[in-house]
């Protein structure tokens, strides 16, 4: 463990960092032997205690024949920082926010990376308030279940359209057969509008990952009318009867049956052998 460094990345400076480390191993102590037990020379060891009695870091004793140092417990100075740092997240989310909340409307921007368009998505399924609809894949759905639980438990509605085999046992779920996946080119698709007020779309594959995000109305009110219609359709189609699914062609009916099909393993399998003959 390099404490120096993990010190240096909550703020210290490499010598305050030395300094205090070799308080907490020998204290009370005096500048002069700060400086030898940390190999600091002399005229730095007195600016480094200088900073660290600023920041709260040491304790400063005047004695009759000279000035002594103790460090402040390390839990009681890691906390404080914990919480500076807090209060300071908050600040900067507030101005931050304000500055990006003031673009304006309508962006369009495209972006790649697997773990940037999961976590995009993530975040905006973090802050719904009232609605959340998608398309996932297996993948997308393993990585945003956790938060889509949480969004649910808010009071945020879920409308998912899955084109695997996993589940969601939340809000309104159908399942896109794999063959019309395929077919769409949705096997590897990600959609996530939220609010009616953003639409993330993305492709993730193995070898490459991209995503176009907007608040333009239309064009998220088009993302979010498609995973509408699926499920519209999906709760119609299961209450259409043996009569008038006869009615239909055989293409149609066994796209209807097959959409409002709970999917398995095991049908994935029979899809790829049908696809194969």
């Amino acid at each position: 463990m390099d404490l120096v460094k993990d010190l240096s990345a909550l703020g210290f400076t490499e010598y305050e960092a030395k300094v205090y480390l070799a308080l907490l191993k020998d204290h009370p102590a005096t500048g002069y032997q700060l400086s030898k037990q940390a190999g600091i020379p002399r005229s730095m060891v007195y600016e480094a205690l200088g900073r660290l009695d600023a920041r709260g870091a040491v304790l400063k004793s005047e004695e009759d024949k000279a000035t002594l140092y103790r460090p402040m417990p390390p839990d009681a100075l890691l906390d404080r920082l914990r919480d500076e740092h807090r209060r300071r997240i908050r600040k900067l989310r507030a101005g931050l926010n304000a500055l990006y909340n003031a673009r304006d409307e309508g962006y369009l921007w495209t972006f790649t990376g697997q773990a940037s368009i999961l976590s995009y998505a993530q975040n905006m399924l973090t802050y719904a308030e009232r609605e959340a609809m998608l398309v996932l894949t297996d993948f997308g759905l393993e990585y945003l279940h956790d938060t889509l639980v949480q969004a649910h438990e808010r009071g945020v509605h879920i409308g998912a359209l899955l084109t695997g085999v996993g589940k969601l046992d939340i809000g309104e779920v159908t399942h896109h057969p794999p063959r019309e996946s395929q077919l769409h080119r949705m096997e590897d698709s990600l959609v996530v509008v939220v609010d009616e007020q953003e639409a993330l779309i993305a492709s993730i594959r193995e070898d490459e990952a991209s995503a176009t995000v907007t608040t333009n109305t239309n064009m998220v009110q088009v993302s979010r009318q498609f995973v509408w219609m699926e499920l519209f359709a999906h709760r119609v189609f299961s209450k259409l009867g043996p009569e008038m699914l006869a009615q239909l062609a055989a293409e149609d009916r066994h796209l209807l049956e097959a959409s409002t099909h709970e999917l398995t393993p095991a049908d994935v399998a029979n899809e790829d052998d049908d696809e194969a003959k």
